[in-house]
Formats: C-alpha cells, sequence, structure tokens
C-alpha cells in the first residue's frame, strides 16, 4: 500500500530540479530562505554576478547584477493568481547613466519580460520597473554619474515545469546586465551551482 505524499513533500519534490538548472557563467546562484507569510510554501533562489572571473567582464555593469526567484505554493489555489502557483522575481543592475536618459526605458525593461515569457503560458502577469539615478555634487562632482533598473514580476505559471521559469529569470537578469544572448543549442555551464541551506 502506497502512502499519499504530504502537501510539503509534494511541493519539495516539484522544486527540487531547480537546483539541478544549468545556468549561465556569469552568475552564481544559491537557495535563501523564503517569505513565510505570503503562501503556506515557497522556494527561494537568489543571483549574483561571480566577480572573481573574466565571464563577468562581458557586460559593462554586469558585476552588479542580481536578482531573487521564488516560487510560492498554496494547495487550495488564490483566486487573484488563477492557480496554486505564483513565480516572484526581482532583477537588479546598475546601468549606464546614458541609458536613463532614454524617455522609454520603463517600457523597454518591462518587454524584456514579455519577450521572455512569450512563447510560454502564464497568466496574471504583473510588475513594475524602478528606474533611479544619482548625481555627485561637492568635492565628489567628478565622481560619473551612475544609474540602477530593477524589475518586480510576478505571474502564475499554467504549465508543471518550473525549471522553465527559472531559466526565464536568468534570461531578464542577463538581458538587463547587458549581457549578449547564448545561442539555440549551446549549453551553460554555471560557476558555482545552488545549493541547500
Amino acid at each position: 500500500m502506497h502512502s499519499v505524499p504530504q502537501p510539503h513533500e509534494a511541493f519539495e519534490a516539484r522544486v527540487r530540479p531547480l537546483l539541478d538548472v544549468p545556468i549561465r557563467p556569469e552568475f552564481s546562484i544559491e537557495q535563501a530562505p523564503s517569505p513565510q507569510r505570503l503562501a503556506p510554501q515557497a522556494f527561494t533562489l537568489t543571483a549574483d554576478a561571480v566577480t572573481d572571473g573574466s565571464a563577468a567582464s562581458v557586460g559593462a555593469h554586469v558585476e552588479s547584477a542580481s536578482g531573487r526567484f521564488v516560487v510560492l505554493h498554496d494547495p487550495d489555489g488564490v483566486d487573484e493568481w488563477e492557480g496554486n502557483d505564483r513565480i516572484v522575481i526581482f532583477a537588479r543592475c546598475d546601468v549606464e547613466p546614458e541609458l536613463l536618459a532614454d524617455p522609454l526605458i520603463h517600457e523597454v525593461a518591462w518587454s524584456w519580460v514579455t519577450e521572455a515569457l512569450d512563447n510560454h503560458e502564464v497568466a496574471q502577469l504583473g510588475g513594475t520597473v524602478t528606474v533611479s539615478s544619482g548625481t555627485s555634487f561637492g568635492s565628489m562632482a567628478e565622481r560619473p554619474g551612475d544609474g540602477l533598473v530593477e524589475i518586480r514580476a510576478s505571474w502564475t505559471p499554467l504549465d508543471d515545469d518550473l525549471t522553465v521559469h527559472l531559466a526565464l529569470w536568468i534570461e531578464i537578469l542577463a538581458t538587463l546586465a547587458g549581457l549578449p544572448p547564448v545561442p539555440a543549442g549551446v549549453a551553460t555551464v554555471g560557476g558555482r551551482r545552488a545549493t541547500h541551506t
């Protein structure tokens, strides 16, 4: 006689493959503590640019890129999600001040999310793009200006393969960091793999 898996065991089995997804060598991914109050079950990964190798110098500011990937799960479903799962992503990166002068920067950054999701079935996609800049004055006036773009997005996956959505998050983070796309069929070998904490 087979026992029925407990809900937390079934969720852990679904997210375990996320720890084995090949990642771009420019990033290091690790498991992190998950938010406790957003859903009965959650799984979180964080990404940071690898700064101790030549790969990190591919993009002008890739060394400042970082992000977070969260899978929320409610076995009873959530009406606002239109499902039982919710993917929540965060991606941030310093950018050239000239890029911030583009009046369409918010729309362009959001298009990186929608284009990444183009060929995938999702529901209730939403999010924000935050753009900020700094200018130095006085004794620090000669320092170059700085800029930051942050993308926050969430969606409900309509398939069971969560690894696809992890790859989409890395794609969005890489685009934000100015990295070239990885050609189709080319394997990516990550620097540091995700680990349990």
